[in-house]
């Protein structure tokens, strides 16, 4: 399998840890968003809308995170991202949820990117309009947490699921732009146990083979 991403895109971010977690080996092939590179018509014929990521199983080429992380979960269903109870999964679901259709659509970069060029936002407004969506959302998912009395160190239960997938990506991202991440304590709690597991590690942004070189 190949995955086109980003190493800064919490959509890439997500599908880096799904594989991981489900022990498969992928190709990761760098689509540099700062030059432009997913508008580019090499690869728009394999992503009509010029975003990431993009996973080809060799087969099929799959688009839009939340589609791909649900075929992984049909195609390759061990271990499970969703639990077998079919409220718990709806609990699993509505966290992810809560990340990949309230938080990050209204927070990535060409959004950002529309604030700065069509309504003339400074750097100061863009800051507090993700810190706004931002804390609207770990606000719920810190409260949903803190309601259930039986979850252990991930977002539900003793492992991570499909929850913790959305969230440690935005986690990261809310750190780069300077979201102090401590005032909700039980996410921060989740990255920490998250980041204690390989699959978790070895997604991360700085680890990629696109990302930045470390500053001096």
């Amino acid at each position: 399998m190949k995955l086109y991403g980003f190493f800064r895109s919490g959509t890439s971010h997500r599908l880096r840890i799904a594989l991981n977690l489900k022990g498969l080996a992928y190709e990761s092939v760098a689509v540099d968003l700062r030059k432009e590179q997913h508008t580019e018509q090499a690869y728009r014929a394999l992503n009509p809308q010029g975003l990431v990521p993009t996973l080809d199983t060799g087969h099929d080429l799959l688009i839009q995170s939340p589609a791909i992380l649900e075929w992984l979960e049909e195609r390759y269903p061990q271990p499970p991202l969703l639990p077998a109870d079919p409220g718990q999964r709806a609990r699993v679901r509505a966290l992810a949820a809560i990340v990949g259709c309230d938080i990050h659509p209204v927070n990535n970069r060409r959004i950002l990117q529309a604030l700065r060029a069509d309504f003339g936002s400074d750097e100061a407004a863009v800051q507090r309009w993700c810190e706004r969506w931002i804390a609207d959302g770990f606000d719920a998912i810190e409260t949903l947490l803190a309601a259930d009395g039986s979850r252990g160190d991930f977002c539900l239960g003793l492992r991570p699921s499909l929850a913790d997938v959305y969230l440690v990506p935005q986690v990261e991202s809310a750190r780069r732009f300077k979201v102090e991440v401590s005032r909700w304590p039980r996410i921060a709690a989740v990255d920490q146990a998250c980041m204690r597991l390989e699959a978790f590690r070895l997604a991360a942004p700085a680890l990629q083979p696109d990302a930045d070189p470390p500053r001096s």
